[in-house]
C-alpha cells in the first residue's frame, strides 16, 4: 500500500470538522478485497490510488482499540517507522510527535483537546462499548458533550448504518451547530457479529458475510459525506479498531492476537464542495 501523506494538523484543527469513523471490526483483507472488486464506490474515491492502507491496531477489542484512539494513538502503519501521529496529547519523551502533529496540552483525551479548541463534540455510539447501559458502556460516551445510543444503533439492527448516519446528519444539519465546528466520532456497528443478514442464504457468519455487510455499509455512508460537504471543510478519518477470526488456525472472534485481528484497514481524507 501507498504511504498516506501526514498533513498539516495544526492547519486542520479549527479550520475543519473532524470525523473518525470506526467500521468496527473491519479486517484489512475484506476491505482490501472490496476495493479492488470496485465494491465500494462511496469509499474508494476517496482512498490512495491502491487501495487501504495496512495498519496495526493498537488493541484486539473496541475499548482497548479507542481508549488507545482516544490517547491519541490511531492505528500504526505496519511498516517500519518510526510513524508521526496526527494528533496527540502532551506526553514527555513521545517519539511520534512531529511538526505536523496537533498536540492537544493538559488534557488526558483527545475529546477533550477538541472541546477546548472550541469544537462541539458528538459520539453516535454502535457496538456494547458505547450503550450507555451501565458504567462500562457509558464511560467512552462520556467523554462527549453530546452522545447517543439506541436499540437500532446496535449490532443487530440489519439498517444500524443508515439510522446513526440519519441522526448525525440531522445534528450537522441542526441550527445550533452551524457555523461551529465538530469533532464527530461514530462507532459503525454492522460489520460487528452477526452479520449473516447482509449476505441472502447466509445461515453463519463468515468472511463473505463480513464483505456483504461492508457494501452494505458503503453505500449508508453515502448521506454522512454529503452532509459534511454541506458544512465543509472535514477531515475524515475511516478505519477499523480490530479485526475478527472466521476460524482461522482454529481462532474465532477477537480479543487476541492473530494477524487478521491486529491488521486493519486505515484512510484519511478530505471533503470540500
Amino acid at each position: 500500500m501507498s504511504d498516506i501523506a501526514l498533513p498539516d494538523m495544526n492547519a486542520v484543527i479549527g479550520s475543519h470538522d473532524v470525523v473518525l469513523l470506526t467500521l468496527d471490526t473491519l479486517r484489512f483483507d475484506a476491505a482490501q478485497r472490496c476495493f479492488e472488486r470496485g465494491e465500494l464506490p462511496v469509499l474508494a474515491p476517496h482512498l490512495p490510488a491502491d487501495g487501504w492502507e495496512r495498519r496495526h491496531t493498537p488493541g484486539s477489542f473496541t475499548y482497548a482499540a479507542h481508549a488507545a484512539f482516544f490517547a491519541g494513538f490511531l492505528p500504526t502503519p505496519a511498516r517500519p517507522g518510526p510513524h508521526p501521529r496526527l494528533f496527540a496529547l502532551e506526553f514527555e519523551g513521545s517519539e511520534t510527535t512531529s511538526a505536523h502533529t496537533h498536540v492537544f496540552r493538559d488534557c488526558d483525551n483527545i475529546v477533550a483537546g477538541f472541546r477546548r479548541a472550541g469544537y462541539w463534540t458528538l459520539c453516535i455510539g454502535g457496538v456494547g462499548f458505547f450503550n450507555k447501559r451501565n458504567p462500562l458502556g457509558s464511560q467512552l460516551p462520556s467523554l462527549f458533550e453530546e452522545s447517543h445510543w439506541r436499540p437500532e444503533f446496535g449490532v443487530v439492527a440489519a439498517d444500524s448504518t443508515e439510522r446513526q448516519v440519519e441522526l448525525a446528519c440531522e445534528r450537522l444539519d441542526s441550527p445550533q451547530l452551524a457555523g461551529r465546528r465538530c469533532f464527530v466520532f461514530i462507532n459503525v456497528s454492522a460489520l460487528h457479529q452477526p452479520n449473516r443478514h447482509y449476505l441472502d442464504g447466509a445461515v453463519h457468519d463468515d468472511f463473505e458475510s463480513h464483505c456483504a455487510a461492508l457494501r452494505h455499509v458503503d453505500a449508508a455512508l453515502a448521506p454522512l459525506l454529503r452532509a459534511l460537504r454541506r458544512r465543509s471543510p472535514a477531515f475524515v478519518i475511516a478505519c477499523s479498531d480490530h479485526g475478527t477470526a472466521y476460524g482461522e488456525d482454529g481462532f474465532h472472534g477477537h480479543r487476541l492476537a492473530h494477524e487478521v485481528v491486529m491488521t486493519v484497514p486505515y484512510a484519511h481524507f478530505f471533503l470540500s464542495p
